[in-house]
């Protein structure tokens, strides 16, 4: 599969520290790839740097086929969507004509902006001022501003943090009928649940350094201990690891009609990061 995004060996210092140390990393056209950790890891950095706003200290950045020289240009700019720290809007006027402007900027058609607003949960609330909305409505209009021109690349810098539950979800759904479309997203988030629930593939980063990166999926059967759980209905609790001797007895548990539950050992992406990392990450 094309790779859209192609990172190698990219470090960023600023003065005497280091934000980013030797990351390597790829990203395939049409995924949703997920940098994870907690404030400070370097995520929005390497967002920065992927988007051209930052250069690299060293190594070298490839997105879209174009190189960090290019980041700046109007063709990437054009094929990208951004939701991060620097997203603004213009307070004084409503969501509509905030909508309207940035398809005149980007040279999409007016229809999509109805289309952007049920992406974002946002119908019927077009006419509203954004100086009087929520924390959580701005940015979901700042998303709506992201995708107004259907960028075959998006990056996303904790694009929930602000949101409550139900528009979580809402969010979450449009992103992945968005990434069904055709775009590839790039998301950073310290959510594991978003990230398991959202990512193709996912990278855990922290202080800077890559320590991991593979599939949800992957990621759990590795860190597993294959261990299997077990309550019986006399309300006993058993570990019983990975062999032939565990075997027989679930088998003769099963057989004795013993067995309320059992499931095997499957970390969160959660408890991964701290067995990586030595630290837990915190909402």
């Amino acid at each position: 599969m094309e790779s859209i995004i192609h990172v190698e060996q990219i470090k960023k210092k600023f003065k005497s520290e280091t934000a980013i140390k030797d990351v390597s990393f790829e990203v395939k056209k049409g995924e949703i790839f997920g940098l994870l950790g907690p404030s400070g890891a370097g995520k929005t950095t390497m967002i920065k740097i992927m988007t051209g706003e930052l250069t690299a200290t060293s190594g070298s950045c490839k997105v879209l086929g174009m190189q960090q020289s290019e980041f700046r240009s109007a063709r990437f700019k054009s094929q990208i969507g951004i939701l991060s720290d620097n997203s603004a809007l213009y307070e004084r006027i409503t969501v509509q004509d905030n909508l309207k402007l940035f398809c005149k900027l980007y040279g999409a058609p007016l229809s999509a902006i109805d289309e952007v607003l049920g992406l974002v949960n946002l119908k019927g609330e077009e006419k509203k001022t954004i100086s009087k909305l929520s924390k959580g409505m701005k940015q979901r209009v700042l998303l709506a501003k992201a995708l107004i021109h259907k960028p075959a690349l998006l990056f996303l810098d904790e694009p929930t943090s602000a949101l409550d539950p139900g528009n979580t979800a809402h969010i979450h759904k449009g992103l992945q009928k968005l990434n069904e479309s055709g775009t590839t997203i790039f998301l950073n988030t310290h959510d594991m649940e978003e990230a398991d629930k959202l990512c193709h593939r996912v990278a855990f980063l922290n202080e800077g350094v890559l320590r991991e990166i593979g599939e949800p999926k992957e990621l759990r059967y590795k860190y597993s201990s294959h261990a299997f759980h077990i309550e019986t209905f006399g309300g006993q609790k058993l570990v019983l690891d990975h062999s032939p001797d565990s075997a027989a007895r679930i088998a003769e548990l099963i057989s004795n009609n013993e067995v309320k539950e059992m499931h095997t050992d499957n970390p969160t992406l959660g408890e991964i990061f701290l067995k990586v990392t030595g630290k837990e990450l915190v909402k």
